[in-house]
This record gives structure tokens, sequence and C-alpha cells, in this order.
């Protein structure tokens, strides 16, 4: 070819993807916080209303769901083609973060024009698939988020870009009346009262968004290009991936490191990083296999330490000790540079603590992650003890943090560092970062 091409590689790198290691609530939302600080954007690339990331500021708590953690800095957020957008829960999240006093103008949020919808029908599809499902349900947070990826699937989903259309009303018809013909015929249900006021907010939704619609990718490109510095986020937990998860205990979408390319549009050698946030125990919820899962007085003191209530939806989250066989196949999903080890404080004042390094399947000792679904769940957990560490009281865990300023890890009790280097030798994923508390400034860097 003589015409040279017209396009520039990537001069300067610095894109960094955080990933939920495990099954999601890990603490994403705190982390991508504090490294939004030292990046120019931050690009949301799956999932949608379904995630519930946390971010507290002082004594003030934000509950993202849709928004890129970023906003919360006042960073340039993006909210990538991979995420299924809900326009009337996006439009309450931004009015309460405005309340709040965050600001959130176009020129602080871009969305991508080919975000596919979730229309009030499909979260009456959704609580209809899932009731159907009965004792096979998968426990779904009933949003919508798996018939509209259903729909851009079959190509029928409606986009960002179809809000601004001087037809946006009967498009929006077209694709209600395709709902409606399936609740009819499938579930025998009509369209209630409040889902046709839904129906009506949305019609007149286009005003509020206009002028946040961006070209992500491209914006995303350029960005990489000049050298910029962009932080890649996801929602879930790599062992949710809709094709390597607990199938079909899963989610709809890739929260995996891969998902970051997809979702934004950008190739795969522009990732420069890839980071885990993984919780210092194990929480899941919804139905589906957790190997390590523990009943009783651990857990319950797990669950209400730790706060472990589903941000989105208030369910309160299964509990358990850390498995390391399904953290490392995390690891070979995704690649990990490092990771962010979140909620450590929580297992303070457990005499002992266990951790999982391998399984029995059927009398064998298995130390990888099966491929077969199916033997998950036969899977029971081996476990190896270690001893604990004192209560990180909330007056604790704040000296620890500030002497973690200038010792690093060494400001962490002597049992807590020798759990966490545990984490980092049998998982083989070096530490970034230890978290002692909720707040941002509890974070610990490694030096």
């Amino acid at each position: 070819m003589d015409k040279k091409s017209d396009f520039k590689p990537y001069s300067k790198p610095h894109s960094t993807v955080i990933v939920g290691a495990q099954w999601g609530d890990e603490g994403k939302g705190k982390i991508v916080d504090v490294l939004a600080e030292r990046s120019d954007i931050v690009v949301r690339y799956q999932g949608g209303p379904n995630a519930g990331h946390t971010v507290i500021v002082g004594s003030k708590k934000f509950k993202l769901h849709l928004l890129p953690s970023g906003v919360i800095r006042g960073k340039r957020s993006l909210i990538g083609a991979g995420v299924v957008l809900d326009p009337l829960a996006l439009k309450a999240e931004m009015e309460e973060m405005r309340a709040a006093g965050v600001k959130i103008t176009p020129k602080e949020l871009g969305i991508a024009y080919r975000a596919p919808l979730i229309l009030p029908t499909h979260r009456l599809l959704d609580g209809m698939q899932e009731e159907s499902k009965k004792g096979k349900a998968v426990g779904t947070t009933k949003r919508g988020i798996g018939p509209a990826y259903s729909d851009l699937a079959l190509r029928t989903a409606l986009m960002f870009a179809d809000v601004f259309a001087k037809d946006w009303p009967k498009k929006l018809e077209a694709a209600v009346f395709a709902h409606e013909e399936i609740l009819e015929k499938m579930f025998s249900i009509k369209i209630d009262a409040l889902c046709r006021k839904s129906i009506k907010e949305l019609e007149a939704i286009p005003p509020f968004f206009e002028g946040f619609q961006a070209n992500v990718n491209l914006e995303v490109t350029d960005a990489l290009d000049a050298g910029k510095k962009v932080l890649f986020e996801g929602a879930q937990g790599a062992l949710l991936d809709n094709s390597f998860g607990t199938y079909p205990f899963v989610t709809s979408s890739h929260p995996i490191a891969g998902g970051a390319c997809i979702g934004v549009g950008v190739p795969p050698r522009s990732i420069d990083r890839v980071e885990a946030v993984v919780k210092a125990y194990c929480t899941r919820v919804g139905s589906g296999p957790f190997v390590t899962e523990l009943s009783g007085k651990v857990a319950d003191e797990l669950r209400q330490k730790g706060g472990e209530f589903g941000t989105t939806t208030g369910r309160p989250r299964r509990t358990g000790w850390l498995d390391l066989v399904a953290l490392r196949f995390s690891h070979r999903l995704n690649g990990f540079a490092g990771m962010h080890i979140t909620k450590l404080d929580v297992l303070g004042g457990q005499p002992e603590i266990s951790f999982c390094n391998s399984y029995e399947i059927a009398g064998k000792k298995v130390t990888e992650y099966p491929a077969d679904p199916l033997a998950t769940e036969k899977a029971k957990p081996v476990y190896q003890k270690m001893a604990g560490f004192g209560d990180l009281s909330e007056k604790e865990w704040a000296k620890v943090a500030k002497e973690g300023k200038t010792k690093g890890l060494d400001a962490l009790p002597k049992n807590a560092i020798a759990y966490v280097n545990k984490i980092s030798e049998l998982s083989g994923i070096p530490i970034i970062s230890v978290s002692v508390g909720p707040e941002r400034e509890s974070i610990i860097f490694a030096k």
C-alpha cells in the first residue's frame, strides 16, 4: 500500500484497568477514587445500575451505581458503550450527587453514543424471568441488566444516541410494544401504572442529557496517544464473568480486564497495567457456588463488622474465608500486575484466620479452579490456618494508616503482615496497597 495508515500508535500508554478479583463488592469504588486523583480520565467499561460503588469522603458517603467513581474527584468521567444505561436511574443518581455538592456537567461526564438503554419494561422482564426459574434463580438485582444485554445481542436495543433522535417517542413506543408482547404471551401480565409512568418520564428525558453525548472511543484513544493517564473501572467481579464465572450464576457482561477493550473500544495493546482489588476474606451476593462460605458466629461477625449488605439492593452478603484457588484463577484471567487488599481490619480480633489454598473434589486434591462449573459445586475447601491479629478499632486503624505513610506495610501488626504476605506468595500477585478502614486515608501503599 502506498498510502500510509492514519492510525497513530499509543506512544505513551498510561492506562490501568481496575478489576474486582472475586465476586464483586471488593471495595473497587474507594480504590478507583484514590487512584483517580493521579489520573486524567476515569472510564466505566461494563455493567449497569446493578453495580454499587461506595466512596466515603470525610463525613459524606457517596453510593454510585452508574457514574464512574472519578466524578467525586471532579475528573473527566466517561461511561463506555459496554455499560447498559438506565436513563431514569442515572438522572436520579446525578441529581443526588449534585445535591451532595458534586459538580456534574458535560465537562465532567461523557456518555457513549452506543451505550444500550435499559427501559422500564426491561426491569419487568428481569423480575418475571427470575421468578420463572423458581428454585434455580440466579439472584439478579432485577434492574433489567440481563434483558438489556439480551436485546443488544438480538440487535433490537435502543442506544443512548436514540434518545436525541427526532422520532425518539416512536422508537421508545416500538421497543416497549415488543416487550409487552413477551410479557403478555410468556408471563400473562400487563404493564402496570407505575411502569407506564416511568415510560412517560423517559419520553421527556432528552433535554436533561443534552450535551452529555461523547465519542468515548475516540476521546480515550486521543488521551492515550497524548500520554494522558486513563483509569478503566469495572463493575462486579471477575468470578461473575459471563464466560468464565460460575455460570449460570454470573452477570451478563465481562468484568475481566479484556472487557475494558470491548466496552470502551480500545485495542488490547493500549492496556498498560491491570490491578486487582481483593477483599481480605470473601463475600458473594445471590445464588451460585461459594466453596469457602461460612455460617454461624464467624459469618455473622464478618457480615456485621464489614457492613456486608449490598449497596444497590441492601441484601445481606454471604461471607466466607479467603479462597486462593479462585484468586489464582482470577489472576490467570486478568494477568494482575498487583493487588489492593481491602477490609483487612474486618479480620481484626479473630483469634485465628483460615484461608483455602486447595479443594477436595471426589476425594482428590485440586489446586486449580475447575473448568467444569458443576465440579465447583462439589468442591470442599481445604483450609490452612494462621494466627490472628488484634482488633483494629477506628482509633487504631487511623493510627496504623497514619504510620503507613512513612512505614508502608510495616505499620501493620506482625501477624497481619504475615497474612497479607501469605496471600501474595500463594496467589503470585504483588501487593500494591492494603486498606485498614473505609476512609480514603485508610489505604496503606507498599513501599
